[in-house]
């Protein structure tokens, strides 16, 4: 990740929609934290990625630390607000239904909020959860909104009949466990998730699904 590619996508961005300073410098932590590493990334590298004197990034941001707490903030309100949207535009007619709905839709955010999710993968957050509780809840929020929105569909899967009386919670951990393994194998480029898609949903069918015996 160089400064010119940072740059290269900041422009994209601000065509798109008009960002302040504070949006851009975040957009470029994100980008430079998910693809060098928050230990190789300086707040120069930020600042002249986004065109500002070093000083303004100090000015929003007093350390490289509270950026980090800032891009993973932003992170999990953006994933809380792409599933309370998904949840108000699409309706299902069994829980099932909506365990396949939530998997197609997991994958895409993925997609679609690579560099996201590339940070959310690799080791730093969690060494630096350890010792910092604003770090641990950011990411235990981002983790429950996930786990939460599998355990309300095998609810509703429970009442309706489509999936087996299990625990919900603990069936939740393992369909998003499943998910996201594939997830992270495909942000390594170590396996095409979409080519273990179609075998993902029948394997967490087979999981859910009462036994007709």
């Amino acid at each position: 990740m160089t400064d010119h590619s940072v740059k290269h996508k900041l422009e994209k961005s601000s065509m798109s929609k008009k960002i302040t300073k504070k949006e851009a410098i975040l957009q470029a932590a994100i980008l430079f934290f998910s693809e060098k590493g928050y230990r190789e990334t300086s707040m120069g590298d930020i600042a002249k990625a986004t065109g500002v004197a070093d000083g303004t990034v100090f000015y929003h941001f007093k350390t490289k630390e509270d950026l980090f707490l800032a891009v993973l903030a932003n992170f999990k309100e953006s994933v809380i607000q792409e599933f309370e949207r998904y949840l108000l535009e699409n309706k299902f007619d069994t829980g099932l239904e909506m365990v396949e709905g939530i998997i197609s839709f997991y994958f895409g955010m993925v997609a679609r909020m690579e560099e996201c999710f590339l940070l959310l993968h690799r080791h730093y957050p969690y060494r630096l959860a350890e010792e910092n509780p604003i770090c641990r809840k950011h990411l235990e929020d981002i983790y429950n909104c996930f786990l939460n929105i599998f355990e309300k569909a095998v609810l509703m899967g429970q009442r309706d009949g489509s999936i087996a009386p299990m625990s919900a919670r603990k069936t939740a951990l393992i369909l998003f466990t499943m998910v996201d393994g594939l997830a992270r194998m495909n942000t390594y480029n170590l396996y095409h998730a979409g080519n273990l898609f179609n075998e993902l949903l029948e394997s967490c069918r087979k999981i859910l699904k009462k036994d007709k015996a």
